[in-house]
Order: C-alpha cells, then structure tokens, then sequence
C-alpha cells in the first residue's frame, strides 16, 4: 500500500482513529497475524471460530504499527463498524488515489472455470511491459481482492485481479473496490450451480464483470460460450472477442509434447503463431489464448503475449502440480478445486500423460445442485472411457465416481484407505491425479505419497 496515515484511513473508512493520526501505513495490509511485516496495517476481522482482536498483541510484536478494528484494541488503531467492508472502501479509496496520479491499469478476470491459470498467465505476460500486482492463489473475494489492491504502489502499471462470486452482486460489489478497464469472462459453466440456481443466474452473476466498465474500457469475451458472447450487449466497452470463433483464435488441434505441454495454433491481428505454455494439459492452449487476448487489449502486442507465454509455468499451488515420488512414480496435484469441466479437463490430461497407466484419485465436486449425482456418474464414465486404469473415489460424496467408472472405479471412505490403496499398488512410471473441491482436502494424498 502507498504511505497512508490513520488520519487517511478513517476518511476512507468512515472510522475513528485511537492514538497518533499522523501516524503512516508504509507496509502492506494484513489479516492473517502470522503474516504480518514491519509496518503494516492489521484488520482484525471477527470470525465464526477466530476473532482477529484476539491477536492484535501477535500482530503488533510482529511489526504491525496499527490496526483496523471493531472495539478498543491495544496499539493505534482505526474502530470500524464491519472491517471487511473497510477494508473494501480503504482499498477503493488508495486505487482512486493512485489512478488520479498514474496510468495503471486494472484487469479483471471471472468464469465458471479456469480464472486463476487465466489470472497467472496475463500477469506473467503484463510483468514483461512493466510492474504488475496479481493475486496470491484464488484471492478473488471480499477479503482477496482488496488485499490484491493495496499491495499496488506508485510504481504498479498493472493490476490484474480475479473475480469470483457465489450469487447476483458479488462482483459488482467487488467492481466498486476496483472498477476495471478490461473485464475478461472466460466461460459460464456448472461450478457453484446449485448455489447460483441455474446457469442463466450464473451468466447473470458473471455479466456484472463487462457491466461495470465505462465507455472505454474493453470486454474481452469467450466467443464459443454462448452465455458469455450475449454479454456484448450488457457493456458499454469496447468487446474484443477470444476462442475458436474469435478475433483471438484458437486454430486447428492442440497436442501434447512429451511433457504434457500443449502446443497449439493462435491467429490474431492478420499474424498466424506458433504458440505453447509450459503446464500440464490441453486446456491451457484455449487459457493462453484467452490471456493474448486481455493483454492486447491493454496494446500488448500479439507476438510479445505468444513469446512471453512460452516461460509462463505455473504459479498458483495445486493446480496440476507435476511431482514425482523417489520410486518414479508421477503424482500431479490439482486439488485446489474442481467442477464438471475442470475435471473433464484434467482427466483428459491425465489420459493423454499416460496411456492404460493413469491413476485417477477424485473426491467430491460440491455445490452442484440437484444434479450432482449424475453429474459425478458422468465424471467416472468418461474416466472409464479415456482409459483410466483406475479410479479412486474418497469419500460418500463421490461414489457415483466410482460407480459411472465400473470395473475401473474403486470407492474409498477416506485418504487414509486411498492412501493405503495406492502405495500398496503404484509402479514406476504411472502416473495419479489428484483431485477434488477444496472442502475434500485431497492434497493429503499427494502429500502421503510423496512423503513415503
């Protein structure tokens, strides 16, 4: 965050400072006390199972110089009425500040599936034209995006956020934190559709991304999903179109190198590119082009997207993590999340690595709604279909994996057995995946494997 005093906070914040107004933020912002750095500002957030204001003292010690807070707390501090929405008005404010007085520019990212590969890979191609704040993981929240934003600093050209949302509002709610100038919508898809009540829901929750830009800004739309393509209408922008029918577009077909690599064709601005991404799998070729897309509409040139995306390896953690045990054995740990066509994707990957030889370890794919059965029936199907010589359910949630897999899908009632399973049976050369919604924690598995 730029040098701000308290004094600056509670304007932004509508607070009451405690001590020394004139006193100066010159770190980031935190609410986790274990990470916090000399100088920083501490927002004490009261949650379910942990109060914030019960480890003010810890943050303080660790160089905290005040904090956001609901009631009295020890050290200088800004008293709020709800500091999750401060921290959303502080981090508008510090922008708008830093908008008034430099030429950065804000890209926002959302979608059912794929926002933080997209996400990694603009940030990765911007960082070449100059200094860009990206999120940390899926920070994509009322906590992560505002945090993402007081990181940027005078120097930061780029600001390249990620947007998610649970039902209508979420983004236009996070919108008002950071108004973009490029609003990218990758796909409306299955994730969260039982919360979300539908797919057109979901496309109406989506489309408050391209909404908020104003007459010159840019939308940046999956021309192959219907659903985001009708967004042009919902904008104000400019729209600049990705996908096989785009204006940035995927031509012909994608392969796979030995490392499981896609190397894929882009055509955009009259240019026909050779083009590849050093992660694991084909859909990173459609992810890629979606990033060439964004970042020519911040005037990115084509060619320079392309050949900066050849050394963009992944960042963001387990999200197709390639590791390999001490006896040889592959495991790819793609636990972080998981829907219908994320886990179509990687089953695909995993097929393509390792022919008649894969392992696939999948939990429950959650918040899908009436149609979660036959959706996890569908996912152990085509398992079965592509060859997977086994598939490990964990866990109640996934049985009909297990069951859509026939002779191939093998349920588990947790990591221990699946775990058991495994080491009992994995050779040099197969390769696992492992993968499921957050709530499954399946990267214990990865991690017992690995560690034995």
């Amino acid at each position: 965050m730029t040098p701000t005093t308290l004094a600056q906070v509670a304007v932004a914040t509508d607070g009451r400072v405690e001590g020394d107004d004139a006193l100066s933020v010159e770190g980031p912002v935190a609410i986790d006390s274990r990470r916090v750095t000399p100088g920083c500002l501490f927002v004490a957030i009261p949650g379910e199972h942990v109060d914030g204001h019960d480890y003010v003292e810890a943050a303080l010690e660790g160089g905290a110089v005040a904090t956001l807070a609901t009631r009295a707390v020890p050290g200088p501090h800004v008293i709020v009425a709800d500091p999750v929405r401060a921290l959303g008005r502080l981090a508008a404010d510090r922008l708008a500040s830093l908008r008034s007085e430099t030429d950065l520019r804000v890209v926002a990212i959302t979608g059912s599936q794929g926002k933080t590969s997209v996400k990694d890979l603009v940030a990765h191609v911007l960082r070449t034209e100059g200094a860009t704040v990206a999120p940390e993981g899926s920070f994509n929240n009322e906590l992560g995006v505002p945090l993402t934003v007081l990181r940027a600093d005078a120097g930061t050209r780029h600001l390249v956020l990620e947007m998610g949302a649970r039902g209508i509002g979420h983004i236009a709610t996070l919108c008002e934190i950071a108004p973009p100038d490029v609003s990218v919508v990758l796909n409306v898809g299955t994730a969260h559709a039982g919360e979300f009540g539908g797919l057109d829901r979901t496309a109406q929750a989506k489309g408050e991304l391209v909404e908020a830009l104003d007459e010159h800004g840019t939308a940046v739309l999956n021309a192959d999903d219907e659903r985001v393509a009708a967004m042009a209408s919902r904008t104000r922008g400019r729209v600049l179109t990705f996908g096989r029918a785009g204006q940035v577009r995927l031509v012909g077909d994608v392969t796979l190198d030995d490392a499981g690599h896609p190397r894929f064709v882009v055509e955009a601005d009259g240019l026909t590119l050779d083009a590849t991404v050093p992660q694991l799998g084909a859909h990173h070729a459609i992810n890629a082009v979606a990033a060439v897309a964004a970042t020519s509409a911040l005037g990115v040139p084509v060619e320079a997207a392309v050949h900066a995306l050849t050394t963009a390896t992944a960042t963001s953690p387990m999200r197709m993590e390639r590791h390999e045990t001490a006896g040889g054995v592959v495991v790819v740990n793609d636990a972080y999340n998981a829907n219908p066509e994320s886990m179509a994707a990687a089953l695909r990957t995993l097929a393509g690595l390792a022919p008649g030889r894969g392992v696939a370890v999948l939990g429950e794919m959650l918040e899908l709604g009436e149609d979660s059965p036959a959706q996890h029936h569908r996912i152990g199907r085509l398992a079965a279909d592509l060859g997977i010589a086994r598939v490990i359910a964990v866990g109640a949630g996934a049985a009909e994996i297990a069951r859509g897999a026939g002779s191939a899908g093998l349920q588990m009632d947790d990591v221990e057995a699946a775990v058991d399973a495994l080491s009992a049976s994995l050779d040099a050369g197969d390769v696992v995946l492992v993968k499921a919604s957050r709530g499954a924690r399946l990267e214990r598995v990865v991690e017992a494997l690995l560690r034995n």
